[in-house]
């Protein structure tokens, strides 16, 4: 059975959708009376538990478990990064790490307003994250490092998940804006990754407004 319910996005579309529900019962019952608002309540709920059910995509959990020992003998690593997956910090220990030959994965989370997620608007965000993504290939190409890319979940740790169930990595790189200005150290998205993921994972925080200023 799939769960109608995986991610923040989609709880806080049900919060909305619930409230909503909620205000047209009661306006229901002030002008209709009790057993109309009742039957409009049934209904609403329904319509909206089916819609919210119909519109997720069913997504298999499992363990995350990989094989990291490519017959190859080549290292992986795999790279997360949303808004910063561009910055000159995080290209530095990428290319540090993947010399000399290493196979780098950089995953890209779509990240998208809960409203346009609601409305089952992603289209922008994965181009806007595939359009980061390019940019940031193309500097590890010019520093020496032939890396590959994806888009991944709007959840990073739902992205590293989906990325490791393929790509064994030997080891990760997450990258986040500094303390303060980083929406996912607020979430506690690199401690939440050291727990579920028994690979060793490198924290690079990358400030972009400081590097803008160094290059101006």
């Amino acid at each position: 059975m799939k769960n109608p319910i995986r991610t923040e996005a989609e709880a806080f579309s049900f919060v909305i959708v619930t409230a909503l529900v909620f205000l047209a019962v009661a306006l229901t019952g002030a002008v209709w009376g009790g057993w109309v608002a009742l039957a409009v309540f049934a209904a609403l709920a329904l319509g909206a538990l089916i819609g919210i059910y119909m519109k997720t995509e069913p997504k298999i959990r499992e363990p995350a478990v990989w094989e990291r020992s490519p017959s190859d003998g080549r290292r992986r690593i795999l790279v997360v990064a949303n808004e910063t997956v561009a910055g000159r910090a995080l290209r530095a220990e990428v290319v540090l790490r993947g010399q000399p030959d290493a196979d780098v994965l950089v995953v890209c989370p779509a990240l998208n307003s809960p409203l346009r997620h609601w409305a089952s608007d992603e289209d922008r965000a994965r181009a806007e994250a595939q359009k980061r993504l390019d940019g940031s290939l193309a500097a590890l190409a010019e520093a020496g490092v032939l890396a590959r890319g994806e888009v991944g979940d709007a959840d990073p740790i739902q992205a590293m998940e989906d990325a490791l169930r393929t790509f064994g990595a030997d080891e990760i790189i997450l990258s986040t804006h500094p303390p303060g200005r980083s929406n996912w150290l607020e979430k506690g998205v690199v401690g939440r990754a050291r727990e579920s993921f028994d690979v060793p994972l490198t924290h690079v925080v990358v400030d972009l407004e400081h590097e803008s200023e160094q290059v101006a």
